[in-house]
């Protein structure tokens, strides 16, 4: 039986985002809910191991790390022999195969990813335009964007928005609410993709019902009806089929999942 306080230590000489996302997506897989990520950035030194090693020790915790540094990865690997840990090297086995087949060298310096080149600067600005043009706030951005996300609520458009803003791609979204007038903007011919998100009707309703309990509402709120939800998925079918555009369908999929599907449409327009 897990305990309330379960730990997963990401544990990186750069950020560790890698490390945090491939953690992250594990613990999806399971229904314990009380397993936390606890990272460890931009680590420097042996004794920072050491002392991180000792602390997951006492936790009963395991840990995943992204070191490229080699003497901070051998330190890693020693230490957890040592106190008989688990610790996964989420991109050791990536990078040797590498090594392997292309007789090449990793470069030296950790979060290579961080460099501050065009694509940072683009992550950034793409990250700012879909906190701006969030929700519908302003329709302008729907002229603006790479990628337009319709759909009714709670079907991931704003996590899914900032998912893919920092793969670069501009987002905007737009919720769908029951006998809307869709605004013009939607239907003017721009260079971007529009993309409806659907969802199954039950699981719509065990999310919203979800939602209310949190925000301490009672679940008998229209907001959780099946009969307002049928409606709203009906608006947005409707609206969905006169713009013709690309409808997933986000019952079963993760951010990760959906965002790699708009991603693979991308690339084959």
């Amino acid at each position: 039986m897990v305990h309330n306080e379960s730990f997963i230590y990401v544990c990186s000489d750069a950020v560790g985002e890698t490390a945090e996302a491939v953690v992250q997506a594990t613990i999806r897989q399971f229904t314990n809910d009380h397993v936390k990520v606890k990272r460890h950035s931009h680590i420097q030194s042996e004794e920072e191991i050491e002392s991180i090693v000792h602390e997951v020790k006492q936790n009963s915790s395991f840990i995943a790390y992204t070191l490229v540094q080699p003497e901070l990865r051998a330190k890693m690997q020693q230490e957890a022999i040592r106190y008989d840990l688990r610790a996964v090297d989420v991109m050791g086995p990536m990078m040797q195969a590498y090594i392997d087949t292309f007789n090449d060298a990793p470069k030296p310096e950790p979060g290579q990813r961080q460099v501050l080149d065009e694509e940072y600067f683009n992550r950034i600005e793409a990250v700012e335009f879909a906190v701006k043009y969030d929700d519908g706030k302003d329709v302008r951005g729907l002229l603006l964007a790479d990628v337009v996300l319709i759909g009714v609520s709670r079907t991931s458009k704003t996590p899914l928005s900032i998912f893919l803003a920092h793969k670069g791609i501009k987002t905007a979204n737009l919720p769908i609410l029951p006998d809307m007038e869709a605004p013009e903007e939607l239907f003017k011919p721009e260079d971007r993709m529009i993309i409806g998100l659907t969802i199954d009707p039950s699981h719509l309703l065990k999310i919203r019902t979800e939602r209310l309990k949190t925000l301490g509402l009672p679940p008998q709120s229209k907001y959780a009806s099946m009969d307002q939800i049928k409606k709203e998925l009906k608006t947005a079918d409707a609206l969905m089929k006169k713009l013709d555009c690309p409808i997933i369908n986000v019952s079963d999929k993760s951010i990760e999942e959906t965002a790699g599907v708009i991603m693979d449409m991308r690339a084959e327009s």
